[in-house]
């Protein structure tokens, strides 16, 4: 569609296995090339197989990758079952000990300098890879389609979160109800996560199927912000039937 490139597959461990190996062939030629990579990785349920597939793969000298997340909740302490920072410990820094991991300090006692202080380790060096996902309402990372920027001029910020953002972190399991979570979260802007040498999208699932046919059959528009991967020429989508379904 438009300059993304689109593949379906028929469930999700095909696409799983898939992306694992497409990220762990960029990983080695990014480090083949510079001797390091720099990488940002999603939280979500979307992402679980494709983390575990990359790990159990191996091959990558995860000692010479740096790692960023994309989110997190506004004053969330790191060891909330819903933290992000927890997310990405116990599924990968504990487990492939990367060079390091940038964490976003949710619970941080001020907010705007920890946006200043993340974009600082953003900005050191360009960004080789972003994983990514689609939320319900087409967010990508938190920016959700009220606050969502093409030409953003912040690396970080402060947003809310819709209230189709909130349910969904709900059914997800991650909290009780929309009343439990935060109304407020970091988010990486979209300029950020597309400054990257590649972008790996994967959204399956058929609670994912309107929002995939809004980014690629409407308007390219912050109403869908994942509609802007199709001006991203370094960009893939990975989908499975149930996300493909209305295509």
């Amino acid at each position: 569609m438009d300059q993304l490139p689109v593949r379906v597959y028929a469930g999700q461990p095909e696409l799983a296995a898939d992306a694992a190996k497409m990220v762990q062939e960029f990983l080695l030629q990014c480090i083949a090339e510079r001797g390091e990579a720099r990488a940002i990785l999603a939280t979500g349920n979307s992402q679980i197989r494709f983390l575990e597939q990359l790990i159990k793969l191996g091959g990558v000298d995860w000692s010479k990758v740096t790692l960023f997340h994309m989110d997190e909740y506004l004053g969330i302490k790191g060891d909330h079952k819903a933290s992000f920072r927890r997310y990405m410990r116990e599924r990968v820094e504990s487990l492939v000990k990367p060079k390091i991991f940038h964490y976003i300090e949710g619970d941080a006692d001020q907010p705007l300098t920890e946006c200043t202080r993340y974009a600082d380790y953003l900005q050191e060096r360009e960004i080789d890879l972003c994983c990514m996902g689609v939320g319900e309402n087409g967010h990508i990372a938190f920016n959700d389609p009220h606050v969502a920027e093409f030409d953003d001029p912040w690396a970080i910020k402060l947003v809310t979160l819709d209230l189709a953002c909130r349910q969904q972190q709900v059914n997800e399991g991650h909290f009780p109800n929309v009343n439990d979570m935060p109304q407020y979260a970091y988010t990486l802007t979209i300029p950020t996560l597309c400054a990257v040498g590649k972008i790996v999208c994967i959204s399956p699932e058929k609670r994912k199927a309107q929002a995939i046919h809004n980014a690629l059959k409407d308007a390219v528009s912050t109403n869908c912000p994942a509609s802007f991967l199709r001006t991203q020429q370094q960009a893939v989508l990975l989908l499975d039937e149930d996300s493909a379904a209305l295509l």
